[in-house]
């Protein structure tokens, strides 16, 4: 588990390693030069609706094949899925780790499709990501302390799951935040106390530098990052169409790939600790 070693070097050295969702072969290639800009390893993040847009295939060959001609040292992770069905098809096409997101089921419910989708990674030496606490998507009401990780549930649940990433519920959102979001570090650090297994932060556009690195120094150890990448992109491609009648999509792109790329080396340097 290639991964899963990644992210233990990272934290015993203070530092995490930066996950990032694409979405097309442009926002692949920001993200792969942002990493070899700044001589970061990372975790190319695809999401249910990419591999529904993209296919399963075409969205795993793209990013292998773009990491080894960048020379970017690259793992590929299925974020939030919820069929066990899509987790089966990504580990079969060669993905380093996969997310089975059953957090909105009760503790049971969690535990058990956690426990399924492990016993089929670890056949093949796979690793996989689960959630634990209410971590709001978009459009869903803003968490309350009730709603975050404890670390005895963080502690049981690992143990029940033989999980080997566990993202927590500490106050961050999938999305734009709707009001400044507010961490609470002391209990990430209680459940990095709790938990050997490396930590993940969901929620992180919008969120300071300086509360990434306090995230890390508790003990995060993988950063999600998407919202804000596909913003930046199509923020900056409107723009460059708007004042142009380029037609020619080669040279309509590379403003909005530099832009998006800029935005992710310096959450990257973040993460390095720079």
């Amino acid at each position: 588990m290639e991964v899963v070693r990644e992210l233990e070097l990272a934290r015993k050295n203070g530092r995490a390693v930066l996950a990032a969702n694409f979405y097309n072969a442009e926002t692949l290639l920001a993200v792969l030069k942002a990493a070899k800009k700044t001589g970061s390893p990372v975790i190319l993040q695809t999401s249910p609706a990419t591999l529904a847009y993209l296919g399963v295939e075409q969205a795993c060959a793209m990013a292998c094949a773009a990491a080894h001609e960048l020379g970017v040292r690259a793992y590929v992770h299925l974020d939030h899925a919820t069929d066990l069905d899509l987790v089966r098809r990504c580990l079969a096409m060669g993905y380093d780790s996969v997310m089975l997101d059953a957090s909105e089921a009760d503790f049971a419910t969690n535990v058990a499709k956690t426990r399924e989708a492990v016993a089929m990674a670890h056949r093949s030496g796979k690793a996989v990501e689960a959630e634990l606490g209410y971590v709001p998507k978009l459009g869903q009401s803003t968490a309350t302390a009730v709603d975050f990780t404890t670390p005895g549930q963080a502690a049981a649940f690992v143990e029940a799951t033989g999980v080997d990433l566990l993202a927590v519920a500490i106050g961050s959102a999938h999305g734009f935040y709707k009001e400044a979001p507010r961490l609470d570090y002391e209990r990430l650090s209680d459940i990095r106390k709790a938990v050997d297994a490396p930590l993940v932060l969901h929620g992180s556009s919008g969120l300071g530098d300086d509360q990434l690195r306090r995230a890390i120094e508790r003990g995060i150890c993988k950063i999600n990052f998407a919202t804000e990448i596909k913003d930046t992109f199509m923020r900056t491609l409107k723009r460059s169409l708007a004042a142009s009648d380029e037609i020619d999509l080669r040279r309509a792109f590379p403003p909005a790939i530099e832009a998006a790329a800029d935005l992710v080396a310096a959450k990257m340097c973040v993460c390095k600790g720079a």
